[in-house]
């Protein structure tokens, strides 16, 4: 599954590398909303929800739906302002019809991403099913969705106030530290664009995301996600990718029709281990799944053995042991060593933690 941006004659200059301070400040909101998705950050969620005003918390959580699960295609811009001013009043310039669309329309099809959906400012369908979903968000949640729907206006201009409010209770602070490396890390890949390429530079973003260079002369990105939707940053005039230092670890692609495709990553850090892809997840849990070769991963988590010994331990021929070795060491969870005559086996311990801390234990158990 995927989401596939068409960048077919698309000028490399129309590609923008920017941070954006509306992104990061709803990036930082799902956290709070969400805390379970981010532990390296809990510290900064208990400082941060000790601080903000009890008054600002509830109205928080009356519109957490804009960015719990899933993000209000607005509080993502395809066009970065130096401010959170500057962002939040291109918002005010949107019509009610995308900004109600925007903050109330989410679903896993693909309709919305490839046609204009109805609204439900004016649909009576549309607006049925708009309330449903903000219903089953819960009541303050619904009652919120009810007043959008029947008064956007100022429904708009509490959301803007209450984001400005956000502004001088902790985003402030934190948007000065975070800055620097987000406007690095942008330079950074708009260098490795003009210098080495296209594909470097998308392969930089993330495991997840590459560049498709098709036999048909078209060139798409394509970004390993639920979906599977298509959109044109050709049609849109361009395509914009975001870093995020408290996005982490979520890739979060915002490409709803008539929107210009934006791609949020997180940027990398210092002592922590580059993601893996989705694909590379499902190929170690297959190569583990094989009873024969768990066997073998157990027997090489306590140390470095040999095929030969490894076939006596286990009753295996030789050339089974190898085949088996083979694709372990295809999913990148083998180390080896070569003594002399002899090339040892070894489990990637460090790699095959990241698959759990339950499955290292009962390795090694």
């Amino acid at each position: 599954m995927s989401v596939t941006i068409d960048i077919t004659g698309l000028p490399e200059e129309r590609l923008l590398f920017s941070p954006s301070p509306l992104a990061e400040l709803n990036a930082m909101l799902h956290v709070l909303a969400e805390p379970a998705h981010h532990p390296a950050l809990h510290g900064w969620v208990s400082c941060t929800a000790a601080t903000i005003p009890p008054e600002l918390s509830e109205r928080l959580l009356e519109a957490d739906f804009l960015w719990r699960s899933s993000r209000a295609d607005f509080l993502v811009p395809g066009l970065p302002g130096a401010t959170l001013a500057e962002e939040l009043d291109a918002v005010d310039r949107i019509d009610d019809e995308q900004f109600v669309a925007g903050a109330l329309v989410t679903t896993c099809g693909a309709s919305r991403f490839t046609r204009p959906m109805a609204s439900p400012l004016t649909d009576p369908a549309a607006n049925e099913r708009a309330r449903d979903l903000a219903l089953a968000r819960g009541p303050r949640q619904a009652a919120f969705a009810d007043r959008l729907l029947a008064d956007p206006t100022t429904v708009r201009a509490l959301v803007r106030r209450m984001l400005e409010d956000c502004e001088s209770a902790f985003f402030a602070d934190a948007w000065r530290r975070v800055l620097p490396d987000l406007a690095a890390d942008a330079r950074r890949k708009a260098d490795l664009l003009a210098r080495r390429g296209l594909a470097e530079a998308v392969g930089d973003l993330s495991p997840s995301v590459s560049l498709d260079q098709g036999s048909d002369g078209r060139r798409r990105i394509v970004i390993d996600k639920l979906q599977d939707s298509t959109t044109s940053g050709t049609a849109a005039g361009g395509v914009t990718f975001i870093p995020t230092v408290f996005g982490r670890p979520h890739l979060l692609a915002v490409y709803a029709y008539g929107w210009r495709p934006v791609l949020q990553y997180p940027v990398a850090e210092a002592g922590v281990a580059e993601p893996v892809s989705l694909a590379l997840v499902q190929q170690r849990l297959e190569a583990l799944a094989h009873p024969i070769r768990l066997r073998l991963a157990r027997t090489i988590a306590r140390g470095p053995h040999t095929t030969g010994e490894l076939a006596t331990a286990w009753q295996l021929s030789a050339p089974e042991v190898s085949r088996h070795l083979a694709v372990l060491r295809k999913a990148g969870l083998l180390i080896t060593e070569r003594r002399g005559r002899y090339m040892l086996y070894q489990l990637d311990l460090a790699g095959s933690a990241r698959l759990g801390s339950d499955f290292l234990e009962a390795l090694l158990r």
